[in-house]
């Protein structure tokens, strides 16, 4: 089961309390709570892979630690990204490797 999230509250339900009870309840709450659907592994690859490639950096290292909780692992994560280099360019991989690698070699 998913943990409790609350990131959005955390950060930005002071300015946004809408946007932080949608991203905390509805989006980590429900849509992430949907396991039966599809397991938090895939569901991680495939937010992972959106964000590299919509080039969402920002968010993509607390992404990297919930896929790394979610068991991907350390070569599961370069096969990715180095895949994902040929598809939507090469310096957003390379800004993910970096990212990734800060995060696997906790």
């Amino acid at each position: 089961m998913a943990k409790k999230q609350t990131a959005g509250r955390d950060q930005l339900g002071a300015f946004a309390p809408k946007f932080a009870a949608l991203n905390d309840d509805v989006l980590f709450g429900e849509v992430w709570s949907r396991e039966a659907e599809l397991a938090p592994h895939q569901r991680s690859l495939i937010t992972i892979s959106a964000l590299i490639a919509g080039g969402n950096i920002e968010q993509l290292p607390a992404h990297l630690k919930i896929g790394k909780q979610n068991g991907i692992t350390q070569e599961e994560i370069a096969e990715v990204i180095t895949h994902l280099a040929f598809y939507v360019g090469w310096p957003k991989a390379w800004s993910a490797f970096n990212l990734a690698k800060e995060i696997y070699n906790d």
